[in-house]
């Protein structure tokens, strides 16, 4: 019976298990590399998709104000005789635009829905992504407000409170004043509410930024 040469065996094992603690370290490594390069995909999609929302948030601060302001200029000539009300006509039409605002929310859902987020281990920087997402659900109720107006007031009182032979004769044909008072007051006060949610919105992208920046994408 030929003689087991212990020592050999026990070189070779040995020989196998190193080979297969490096292929398995080789494997790690290169799943560690993928998951850190889609991390930074992801982050970086994330931190275009906040710079594209933050310039549209800021036209829309800039509307809103200019919104404000002519609604400013409305109310003191409505329910009054003042001579130059018939100026404020085609501003009153140009108030009840709405100003819309539709998240670039696609890399987050896709984060958040394939289960990625765990892939990101800072909890600062996965903390500020979900609050700043956040926002945006807060912001979105503002908005909505001035849309339940729009819905609910405005559309039912141009159907049934305008007469248009009048504005073809040079007339104002606004009728029921005081109740299109109350209706652009009630609209003066949700813009005011839908410019302070906007400016959260902004300075909710410009801490996110930062923080991606001073985190993950220097």
């Amino acid at each position: 019976m030929k003689k087991i040469n212990w020592q050999y065996t026990f070189g070779e094992i040995l020989i196998v298990i190193i080979g297969i603690s490096i292929a398995f370290s080789l494997n790690k490594c290169a799943e560690n590399s993928k998951n850190e390069a889609q991390k930074l995909q992801y982050l970086t999609n994330i931190k275009n998709d906040i710079e594209a929302d933050k310039i549209s948030l800021e036209k829309n601060v800039k509307a809103l104000e200019d919104k404000i302001e002519t609604s400013n200029q409305i109310l003191p000539k409505l329910n009054t005789e003042a001579p130059d009300k018939m100026s404020i006509t085609g501003k009153i039409f140009s108030i009840v635009s709405l100003v819309n605002f539709t998240p670039n929310d696609n890399t987050y859902q896709a984060l958040v829905n394939s289960g990625d987020f765990k892939l990101i281990e800072d909890f600062e920087v996965k903390t500020a992504i979900e609050k700043h997402y956040a926002t945006y659900e807060i912001m979105s109720k503002s908005y909505e407000r001035l849309e339940n107006i729009q819905k609910e007031y405005v559309g039912h009182y141009f159907i049934h409170n305008i007469d248009c032979d009048d504005f073809a004769k040079g007339k104002f044909g606004f009728k029921d004043e005081k109740l299109l008072k109350n209706i652009i007051l009630s609209m003066r006060g949700a813009f005011d509410l839908k410019l302070k949610a906007t400016k959260d919105g902004i300075a909710s992208c410009d801490s996110l930024i930062n923080i991606l920046n001073q985190k993950t994408l220097k």
